[in-house]
């Protein structure tokens, strides 16, 4: 089970506004490369002003427009007769891009571990070169649980809403990510077994 499942739901309010944008000229590559590079930007300012605990609060609501925003590329590639080649790499290379910029500036919190953080933002390169490897070898692109992409982000937008809040997390941060790191573990293998038995069932 994953977040993920929800995403036709959400497609299905955002479908206007990806309408308005393709009638403006936009393209979904250039929502794609915009949202990543917001990212980096926010992810800098948090390293730079980690003292300034409060900008987390940042986190859940950038995670809220980048969900949104990717959801919308995504329309405008499929729905709207914008997809390509350049495309397809755009969205899964600034997908981990955008991920490892944004959880990198959690390793600065009080309590908080480089290493850990480091370890979940590795993990989580391997666990969409998992799924995308499934469509590599003739299965479908695979977005298994019970940690993908989606699941990350409630649980990254969560810790930055508490941390931005002033409340202590010290203490609860080793646990937190050490759960994470076994759940993106599980991800991968749920990603590379549904992949297999796709192609051979």
């Amino acid at each position: 089970m994953s977040l993920y499942r929800l995403k036709p739901r959400f497609q299905a309010l955002l479908r206007p506004a990806a309408r308005l944008l393709f009638r403006s000229g936009v393209t979904a590559n250039q929502v794609t490369v915009m949202t990543c590079v917001a990212s980096v930007a926010l992810g800098a300012l948090l390293c730079v002003r980690s003292d300034e605990q409060r900008l987390f609060l940042l986190v859940p609501l950038w995670l809220i427009l980048r969900m949104a925003f990717n959801a919308i590329d995504g329309m405008l590639a499929r729905e709207f007769g914008q997809a390509t080649p350049l495309g397809a790499y755009l969205n899964e290379l600034t997908d981990v891009v955008s991920d490892a910029a944004l959880y990198l500036p959690f390793a600065l919190l009080p309590g908080s571990s480089w290493y850990a953080v480091a370890g979940i933002v590795m993990l989580s390169i391997v666990s969409e070169l998992a799924g995308v490897l499934g469509a590599a070898q003739g299965a479908s692109r695979r977005y298994d649980g019970p940690m993908g992409k989606s699941d990350r982000a409630f649980v990254f937008g969560l810790i930055g809403l508490l941390a931005g809040a002033g409340l202590p997390l010290a203490g609860a941060l080793p646990w937190i990510w050490t759960a994470v790191v076994l759940l993106i573990a599980v991800t991968v293998v749920n990603r590379v077994r549904g992949g297999l038995g796709e192609r051979h069932g």
